[in-house]
């Protein structure tokens, strides 16, 4: 049985998932202007209230949760595939190929990575693939670091040497005697970078650099609401505590994860 701790942000997450899988078959208006309802706050007919343009918060949520699940998965297996076959191949040639490489990595280390979003995606304008795109340019680096430190280590473990020693081809031996050592760590990983990821969309959004209107987005949510705080805070409210309770669920089960693959943290 779930202990509380992992129970309750696991169920935040599944409902998340849900929501943006069955967004496109449930009835939903996100883009349906009502003059009468404008600013109306949360009732029993709009659980959630109305917008300054009289559309359902409620709707508009549910199919922000759809853009910010789709930007999430699309930048991390982006950046984990990139950054894993980066970061193996760097550790297994050494060498000047692992030098360059690793100077490439410094460089995109050297920048804040919101502030290289935002000028990646000032530079291709604004719409969810540009997003995902630009995101993922700048996530592959931790994918790749976290790749590069474990393959250096397990390519002296016997079982690789014996394979070595056998003849065994260095990409049969990459993808069927290193990466599978990998996948625990690559995991707690891509879990902590769906957090990142999620507010990082919600921040170029909130900048007018992610998905345009009338696409729903929280963090153009919270732009919208923020000129209607004091007369109708819900605006800002909804999407905020959606954006949080999400953000903060995917820490905690990304800590629970890590502590479950702590062998080591176990025996002691």
């Amino acid at each position: 049985m779930f202990k509380p701790q992992t129970f309750i942000p696991l169920s935040i997450l599944l409902t998340w998932l849900g929501l943006a899988i069955s967004s496109t078959w449930l009835p939903l208006h996100p883009n349906d202007i009502s003059l009468p309802h404008l600013l109306q706050p949360p009732s029993a007919i709009a659980w959630l209230g109305y917008d300054d343009l009289g559309r359902s918060l409620l709707d508009r949520l549910i199919l922000g949760s759809r853009t910010s699940f789709l930007v999430a998965a699309g930048v991390i297996s982006v950046s984990l595939t990139l950054g894993t076959v980066i970061g193996m191949i760097s550790g297994w040639l050494g060498g000047n190929m692992d030098l360059v490489i690793v100077r490439i990595m410094d460089i995109f280390l050297a920048f804040p990575s919101i502030l290289l979003a935002i000028a990646l995606s000032g530079l291709l304008g604004p719409g969810i693939e540009n997003v995902v795109f630009a995101l993922s340019i700048i996530g592959w680096v931790g994918f790749a670091r976290l790749a590069r430190a474990q393959t250096l280590s397990l390519k002296r473990r016997e079982h690789v040497i014996a394979a070595l020693a056998l003849g065994a081809k260095v990409p049969r031996i990459l993808f069927r005697h290193v990466l599978p050592l990998l996948m625990a760590p690559l995991v707690v990983e891509a879990t902590f970078g769906i957090a990142g990821i999620v507010i990082a969309e919600a921040g170029l959004s909130f900048l007018g650099l992610g998905v345009q209107p009338p696409t729903a987005s929280w963090g153009s949510m919270i732009r919208d609401g923020t000129r209607y705080m004091l007369v109708a805070p819900h605006i800002v409210l909804a999407p905020g505590l959606a954006l949080m309770l999400v953000v903060l669920s995917v820490n905690l089960l990304g800590d629970r994860l890590r502590d479950w693959l702590d062998v080591k943290g176990k025996q002691e």
